[in-house]
């Protein structure tokens, strides 16, 4: 059952939904669109290759209102949460992570993307925030599994899954259009038992 339920974005800032060691992490507001736009638009270069083609408007405040509009239907209609990461020392966005296609009934599953800025890349971040989104999955979401996919060449993205429990499960062929084309992707996924036994794991090392 869904813990959180959110009627609209209100335009000042919300309270954190998941608070991590480093970071936390809650549903975009309207007063983020400058940090967030800020950011994206200095990592173009380091997101373009791994993303859906940027429209030519992908960072103005319309199209930001649009997402929030976009992002609090899919939470209300339990179809998707869309989170901003922050990190804790300072309130500055790291980043975003999106649990998507979220599928009921038998399946009991979604999908996780995210994105991090450049500056703050490799430092660990989307690991610990892959982590605390899974459990909000498995706990608040009651969810069975989780899927993600990842390009052939994106190494860092693959060892976030692979660090965070999750277990490579096959290829799939042009799979996502990503910057203009039709491309490959690898799929991961982790199951509730495989997020235990790995934080359990992670308790006792």
């Amino acid at each position: 059952m869904r813990s959180v339920v959110l009627t609209l974005f209100p335009p000042a800032r919300v309270e954190p939904t998941l608070v991590l060691d480093r970071i936390y992490l809650r549903p975009p507001a309207r007063a983020d669109w400058a940090d967030w736009a800020d950011l994206r638009e200095e990592s173009r270069d380091f997101l373009v290759p791994w993303e859906p083609a940027w429209t030519s408007d992908a960072l103005s405040r319309s199209a930001f209102r649009r997402r929030l509009s976009r992002y609090a239907d899919e939470w209300n209609r339990d179809q998707g949460y869309t989170f901003f990461l922050f990190r804790r020392s300072d309130d500055a966005i790291v980043g975003g992570l999106s649990i998507s296609n979220v599928r009921r009934g038998v399946a009991q599953s979604c999908s996780f993307g995210y994105w991090v800025g450049e500056r703050h890349a490799r430092r660990g971040y989307m690991s610990e925030a892959v982590l605390g989104a899974s459990g909000f999955a498995f706990d608040a979401l009651d969810l069975h599994r989780i899927e993600a996919a990842c390009l052939p060449s994106n190494a860092a993205s693959q060892g976030v899954l692979r660090r965070c429990g999750f277990r490579r499960e096959g290829l799939a062929r042009r799979y996502l259009r990503i910057n203009g084309s039709w491309q490959d992707h690898i799929l991961f996924a982790l199951l509730r038992e495989d997020y235990r036994r790995h934080a359990y794991r992670a308790s006792i090392s």
